[in-house]
């Protein structure tokens, strides 16, 4: 786990995770499915799920300071 919303209280969603190939890997809310429908070319088996700024900002901070985990 890089980062998670600091207000989840002892709950780690939302968050943003790196993967060991490299990938980051989002835990977040489900869109709803009007949401989900206003997506651009969404591929089988693809999902989307809400996540804040502050989550993103944070993951992308740790990251870049190489403290990956």
């Amino acid at each position: 786990m890089l980062y998670k919303d600091q207000g989840s209280g002892s709950g780690s969603c939302p968050a943003v995770y790196l993967a060991e190939s490299g990938e980051f890997v989002v835990q977040g809310q489900a869109v709803d499915a009007d949401t989900f429908g206003e997506l651009a070319d969404v591929l089988e088996g693809e999902t989307a799920v809400r996540i804040s700024q502050d989550v993103i900002l944070g993951a992308v901070a740790r990251f870049q300071k190489g403290n990956n985990g």
